[in-house]
């Protein structure tokens, strides 16, 4: 008969993860946090707004560095989708000079491609182009050739937008000869007719 008040093991995995989130829930700059991803993610950008304020006010207070890159970045997003451009390159900036100093390249990476897309909805292509210069750095250093030829696609696009046909064209052969290289036939004929479009 004792053995029947054993607490199976599967009743032992939810007690744990409501534990998880009641010590979340206990953190205001969390709760906040969260809200504001279920305000995001139902399409309420100011109440969304509001929320990942509050959340990078309570990560500051608690010193919280990863909580203040993580609200800043959600904040940027939230701004994009309001079309507030300029707002949205200056919580991303913050969130990217916290990466740098955690040394996390990828998160940066990926703040710098949320950017680019701010600048030129802006009208900067100059400050994007130095952003994808950078990331085509990047991603040369780890030999990432699918990550060069997505940022040379953007870059191609930006000397289209701003009227410079020939380095558009000279990056579409680059990423032409690239594909070559990987003996991807149909992909290096499509950029090279890219580029002989704009002669």
């Amino acid at each position: 008969m004792a053995s029947n008040s054993i607490q199976s093991m599967d009743s032992i995995k939810p007690m744990t993860e409501d534990m998880n989130r009641m010590g979340e829930l206990e953190n205001p700059a969390k709760r906040d946090y969260m809200a504001g991803r279920k305000h995001l993610s139902g399409g309420d950008y100011t109440q969304a707004v509001i929320c990942f304020h509050n959340a990078l006010l309570g990560f500051e207070e608690d010193g919280d560095t990863q909580g203040v890159a993580n609200a800043a970045d959600r904040l940027g997003d939230t701004c994009m989708l309001r079309e507030e451009y300029e707002m949205a390159v200056k919580h991303f900036k913050r969130a990217a000079e916290i990466c740098e100093q955690e040394d996390d390249s990828f998160s940066q990476v990926s703040l710098h491609k949320k950017m680019v897309v701010a600048y030129r909805e802006m009208g900067e292509p100059d400050k994007a182009l130095e952003l994808l210069f950078d990331m085509l750095e990047h991603y040369r250093l780890i030999s990432n050739p699918k990550g060069v030829i997505e940022v040379l696609e953007t870059t191609g696009e930006l000397y289209e937008e701003t009227g410079e046909a020939v380095k558009a064209a000279d990056t579409y052969r680059t990423i032409s000869s690239i594909h070559a290289n990987f003996k991807h036939e149909r992909l290096a004929r499509e950029f090279e007719a890219r580029a002989d479009a704009l002669k």
